[in-house]
């Protein structure tokens, strides 16, 4: 069954979220400054697994852009309120960047609603100096200083460029860049630069999830490449010692974007981690 589009009215605004297969949820939370197109090559890898739904957070893709703050909690709130919207239960959730931060903390406030988690490139612990790679500290300071003469859909195609290893089409780069020709669009991304710019904030919220991970029962599975953007191998060995429950994959040399040129691996290491938690779940009844 392909993938079909719809919209949902969440906080008096319509989010945009595509939606393919049965069961029970799988829900992909996309990060900056992707939308759910990134997902389109992963869910019909595992769409026969469950009721894959790939949104498009507040102010991104086909979704509304509000003249709202945009800032994490924003997000937060929206995504909790459109899970509520479409009663979703027993969820899986996965994230890539900064969709994982409002996932660890939706699945951490709402564990018993959550069956497992996946995240790639994820903000597992608060951020120091070390964990900014010099790429994404570029992103940043692109974002914070464009000039008026600069399109954000320009910004937008750097980032993107920069985080695959192989070239993106000009077609598939246009999917991407499109919705910041909107109004109030590329305010979410000066709000989401400004957050990672301060951190102070931001790493009080992430440490209050990151606290919670490290207690949490829930089935994990960690990908990773290297050298990445976001996930360096402190990182990695950190999620080894001390979250449980967890399987740990490497997909190979990858930067932020792997979703663009690798996805089959991707999506195969999601296939079978998600067979495996469903035997498990079936020989404990």
């Amino acid at each position: 069954m392909p993938s079909t589009s719809h919209f949902i009215e969440v906080h008096g605004s319509k989010m945009h979220y595509t939606e393919e297969g049965a069961g029970n949820p799988i829900l992909f939370l996309h990060g900056m400054p992707t939308s759910s197109f990134l997902w389109r090559n992963i869910i019909p890898v595992v769409s026969s697994l469950g009721r894959c739904i790939a949104v498009d957070l507040i102010g991104m893709g086909k979704s509304d852009k509000p003249d709202i703050d945009y800032s994490f909690s924003d997000h937060v709130r929206y995504i909790e309120k459109f899970i509520e919207a479409l009663n979703l239960k027993n969820l899986i959730i996965v994230m890539h960047g900064w969709g994982s931060v409002i996932g660890f903390d939706y699945a951490m406030r709402h564990e018993n609603n959550c069956r497992g988690l996946v995240f790639y490139e994820s903000y597992l612990q608060p951020l120091i100096g070390k964990d900014i790679s010099l790429p994404l500290q570029e992103q940043i300071l692109s974002i914070n200083h464009k000039n008026d003469d600069t399109d954000i859909a320009t910004v937008v195609n750097t980032m993107m460029k920069q985080g695959v290893m192989e070239s993106i089409s000009e077609d598939i780069m246009n999917h991407y860049t499109a919705p910041f020709s909107q109004k109030n669009a590329e305010k979410v991304l000066h709000q989401y630069a400004k957050e990672l710019s301060q951190k102070t904030q931001l790493n009080n919220f992430i440490s209050s999830y990151s606290k919670k991970l490290m207690h949490s029962k829930l089935p994990k599975l960690m990908l990773y490449s290297v050298p990445g953007f976001i996930t360096p191998m402190s990182t990695v060995i950190w999620a080894k010692e001390n979250l449980s429950h967890i399987e740990i994959i490497d997909i190979g040399e990858e930067l932020h974007f792997a979703q663009e040129s690798n996805p089959t691996l991707m999506g195969e290491a999601m296939s079978v981690w998600l067979q495996s938690i469903e035997q498990l779940k079936k020989g404990d009844k």
